[in-house]
């Protein structure tokens, strides 16, 4: 199983970060010891103080496939749901600074957070999906997929374009603003429409 994510896909999330828009969906990777399910709770990582939250709409693989046209795309994922992925933001920081990859940013363990899944029909592929994120019961960050710069159908034929995708995997497809730091204590909330799908401590 692969968790692919995609950076970058929301214009006022590039503009929060002063990053450069980018002229092709930018993806990275997280393993499978990312994964944390079941509203376990999160503990915080002792080599970070600047952990931010970025909640995403998040796609499951439904099939294997390679080199997927754009126009079959939306048939290699059958859910959807709301992840977290959790961003050590100081790290990133010092390691883009240095020009070095930031895995140990991004990748560590229980960094990709996911919520229960929501089955998805043809029709309701053709809809787009309004989420939002609650830190101690305040709305912090809320978006809608109409708004993502490349939305699911090509971000599953780029990747695939790259990697084969299997079964099990799955697609972070980017944050809108809004992201910010938690604390130890803080409980993250977060739903698709009027669906909590997502509910868990940071401890």
């Amino acid at each position: 199983m692969k968790i692919f994510c995609i950076g970058r896909n929301y214009v006022d999330h590039i503009s929060e970060l002063n990053n450069e828009i980018p002229e092709a969906p930018v993806v990275f990777m997280k393993p499978q010891t990312a994964l944390l399910t079941g509203n376990k709770p999160f503990y915080y990582p002792n080599f970070t103080q600047n952990l931010h939250y970025e909640c995403e709409i998040v796609l499951r693989i439904c099939k294997n496939g390679k080199s997927v046209q754009e126009k079959f795309a939306h048939t290699y994922y059958d859910a959807v749901t709301v992840g977290i992925d959790f961003t050590a933001r100081d790290l990133q920081d010092h390691q883009k600074a240095k020009g070095l990859p930031w895995e140990i940013a991004k990748a560590f363990d229980h960094s990709a957070v996911v919520g229960q899944w929501q089955m998805r029909s043809d029709a309701d592929k053709q809809l787009p999906l309004q989420f939002c994120l609650a830190k101690n019961q305040q709305l912090v960050q809320q978006g809608q997929t109409s708004n993502m710069m490349y939305p699911f159908d090509k971000i599953i034929a780029y990747i695939s374009m790259y990697f084969s995708l299997n079964t099990g995997d799955l697609i972070f497809t980017g944050t809108p603003k809004g992201v910010g730091p938690v604390q130890i204590g803080d409980v993250l909330s977060a739903q698709i429409a009027d669906t909590e799908l997502l509910n868990f401590e940071i401890k």
